[in-house]
């Protein structure tokens, strides 16, 4: 499949098939898209809850209730479901960690060069907690490029998907135990097979024109 093919295949699901399983390769494959996923200043913020199993994805099917019961069954019939989180704060223990992982990984020529990243990564934060006061938002941008990647390597794979903002956070959260880890999620994508009764599937992609989306200088 060609990357055209995919983008013009790729729809948002809205039934999958309950009882079928995504091959393990796959998955693995979209894991390493998550794990290789750009961020700022490779900030890294995010942490991704997995759920393959009947007991896992109905802990995540909790958060689909009230205003949200619509997405349940996208949750317990897909073959996986995937929460995007982002951390409660980019602590101390966060950018030594992701700076220590540099290192170990040779991205650093000397002392000099790790102190600079160090610095510059530090001095991102540092806007966003205190000038912009938008660190949380800031974090939740870095998901969002996390999720385009998994959403068109599913699609290069042949993988149905479909991402859900509508759940209720809160009830995730505390669900998977997430605060106490000192996270909260941002997002839901599951993955499997859809269904004959995926609407969507038969409804032709609409997207503006091109030239009342592009300008060209």
């Amino acid at each position: 499949m060609t990357l055209d093919d995919a983008v013009i295949a790729r729809h948002t699901v809205k039934a999958f098939e309950p009882g079928k399983t995504l091959p393990q390769d796959k998955i693995d494959t979209l894991l390493n898209v998550l794990q290789n996923s750009p961020s700022s200043v490779n900030s890294q913020p995010w942490h991704f809850v997995v759920a393959s199993t009947p007991e896992g994805r109905a802990a995540m099917a909790k958060a689909a209730t009230a205003a949200f019961v619509y997405n349940e069954p996208k949750i317990v019939n897909a073959s996986h479901v995937i929460a995007l989180c982002i951390r409660s704060d980019l602590d101390e223990q966060h950018l030594q960690n992701v700076l220590e992982q540099e290192q170990k990984e040779g991205r650093f020529k000397d002392e000099a060069a790790k102190a600079g990243q160090d610095k510059g990564r530090r001095s991102y934060v540092a806007i966003h907690r205190y000038e912009q006061r938008d660190l949380p938002q800031w974090m939740e941008k870095q998901v969002y490029l996390a999720l385009g990647g998994l959403l068109l390597g599913a699609a290069m794979l042949g993988i149905d998907a479909t991402p859900m903002e509508g759940f209720d956070q809160r009830e995730l959260d505390l669900s998977l135990g997430l605060r106490e880890k000192g996270l909260t999620s941002v997002v839901l994508v599951s993955l499997g097979f859809r269904s004959d009764n995926d609407f969507n599937a038969a409804l032709p992609k609409s997207r503006l024109p091109r030239d009342e989306i592009f300008t060209f200088i």
